[in-house]
């Protein structure tokens, strides 16, 4: 039986390599992430976009919170979860009040009188939805101002927007808890503050079925470890990754030289760039991705010669360590021992 044909594991199951992903349907229709102005008659919700543009420009304390908030939920860690659909159903439910306390950490906002959050002096309530335009607006949530916020960790990108939810901006008919969703109009009203951003990358969701099993097949933490760098050469690995696949208290041990994957895997010719500065210059000179705050990024190199070999590379990236050239390694160039990184 193919890895596709497998049946689904329960959500929460400890490891859960090459699960294949539940099907998401479309966005829902009428929605769009064209920016929209702010209703002229509405000077709250002016005042409130202001106040969070002013908060948080670039969205980078939101778009934190919420793969914190991710994080959370998925306890790696603990678990060896990383997908969305590894999650209980309860689970899912909470990711919505974990996602607004996390924000409300983040950009230090004070509690509202009614609603979650008292921003430029107005109430506003928070919701999340994990697909864009999926939000379910409570009674109490009608006629006040709405921070609509939406992640996805399967396509990396987090959305956040302002609305004032409108009876004529709401579907007529509720679900049991009277909770209603956005008409077509509703969608085309939300003021987005950012639409569609990138959110922090999950590498184990960016790899192939095949390479994932592969890192979780090793009995060890430190083997796993070690294939994770392996397995995403070129690709931002976040420290919840690494713990993830560790799966122990002492998962950053199975980074660092000294016995972790730094050192282990110099003699294949594997550097992993950390967040020094050093490194991340190294990096972005080899033309990989610069390793952010809590970023890993490791590349297989190859020294380059002086003889044909080296002439046929002249134009490739380099750097300089020891003394030597070395460029990213291509599949069909032998595996020689990398120089350690200068600390």
């Amino acid at each position: 039986m193919s890895v596709d044909q497998q049946s689904v594991p329960l959500p929460g199951q400890l490891v859960l390599p090459g699960m294949p992903a539940e099907a998401e349907p479309g966005t829902l229709p009428g929605l769009s992430t064209t920016p929209a102005a702010a209703p002229s008659d509405d000077a709250e919700l002016a005042a409130v976009a202001t106040a969070l543009t002013v908060l948080d420009p670039e969205g980078s304390h939101i778009a934190d919170a919420i793969r914190r908030a991710f994080d959370m939920l998925l306890d790696g860690q603990h678990t060896g979860r990383y997908r969305w659909d590894q999650l209980h159903k309860t689970e899912k439910t909470h990711a919505g009040t974990l996602v607004e306390i996390n924000i409300q950490r983040a950009l230090k906002l004070a509690d509202g009188a009614a609603l979650d959050y008292s921003i430029a002096g107005t109430d506003v309530d928070c919701k999340f939805s994990h697909k864009l335009g999926g939000w379910m607006i409570p009674p109490e949530g009608v006629g006040r101002l709405l921070l609509l916020v939406q992640g996805s960790d399967d396509e990396g990108t987090w959305s956040a927007g302002l609305l004032r939810a409108t009876e004529d901006l709401l579907r007529p008919a509720g679900n049991r808890d009277l909770k209603r969703a956005l008409n077509d109009e509703g969608r085309t009203a939300v003021l987005w503050l950012h639409a569609r951003a990138p959110l922090t990358e999950n590498a184990l969701l960016r790899m192939s079925q095949r390479a994932v099993a592969s890192v979780f097949a090793p009995p060890s933490g430190q083997q796993r470890v070690n294939e994770l760098f392996r397995q995403a050469l070129g690709m931002r690995v976040s420290r919840t990754v690494v713990a993830t696949v560790a799966m122990q208290d002492d998962y950053m041990k199975r980074v660092r030289d000294g016995g972790g994957a730094r050192g282990q895997l110099r003699g294949e010719g594997i550097v992993i760039f950390g967040d020094y500065a050093g490194d991340q210059a190294l990096a972005v000179a080899l033309g990989l991705p610069r390793p952010g705050p809590g970023e890993f990024v490791s590349a297989r190199l190859t020294r380059l010669g002086d003889g044909a070999a080296g002439l046929l590379r002249a134009d490739a990236r380099f750097i300089r360590l020891d003394g030597a050239d070395w460029a990213l390694a291509s599949s069909g160039d032998p595996v020689e021992a990398a120089p350690a990184l200068p600390r």
